[in-house]
């Protein structure tokens, strides 16, 4: 291992925790950083320190917004409200917006039940969604959390938990692979699978 100096060797180690990013990857991003004018660094640098303060969360979907109100999509009236697509993360709303299949709303859950990790219903973002379905107008539930052994035990849980609630809960159908992660389908899989969702029994 090479001896950098201990500022770049924090920074490679900070690199090194975002996903996919091994040790030797995190070194040839840092040293490409250094190769930056001075200005642009410090701009970068003071961008990440600003995120905490300048992004929050949706008070309804828990979407990324820079104001602390509704994000955009929440705000649109030109969504179908009568449907919410539950999905795990912002990586997996991202991807299936720029579908561009799909017109309702969105209801981020922030994660999945794993026992092995610990991760139980009260580390979910379920309040928010209770409190949407109860309000009315909701009529189809779409849980889209992808195929994995924790994925499909979160969706039948969701499904436990809203049966009768609303008049559907489904899943997406075809197109998307067993044990995929739906944050890497493309535009035309997700829009089939949205298209021929089938009933969550």
């Amino acid at each position: 291992m090479r001896d950098y100096p201990a500022d770049l060797e924090e920074m490679i180690e900070q690199i090194r925790r975002l996903p996919g990013v091994g040790r030797r990857s995190a070194e040839r991003m840092a040293l490409a950083m250094l190769k930056w004018p001075a200005d642009n660094l410090r701009a970068f640098g003071g961008l990440i320190g600003r995120l905490p303060e300048s992004l929050v969360r949706c008070p309804v979907c828990g979407n990324l917004t820079g104001d602390g109100e509704e994000c955009p999509i929440c705000s649109d009236p030109g969504r179908d409200r009568s449907l919410i697509c539950v999905v795990e993360d912002l990586a997996q709303l991202y991807t299936v917006e720029k579908s561009g299949s799909f017109r309702g709303l969105y209801h981020i859950l922030g994660g999945k039940l794993s026992p092995l990790d610990n991760r139980t219903e009260a580390d979910l973002n379920l309040e928010s969604l209770t409190l949407r379905i109860a309000s009315g107008g909701v009529k189809e539930l779409i849980i889209a959390l992808g195929s994995d052994v924790e994925s499909r035990g979160t969706s039948y849980f969701l499904a436990e938990k809203y049966r009768g609630r609303v008049e559907k809960i489904t899943v997406p159908a075809q197109g998307l692979p067993a044990g995929a992660s739906l944050n890497y389908a493309d535009g035309a899989t997700i829009a089939a699978a949205l298209s021929h969702r089938q009933m969550l029994d």
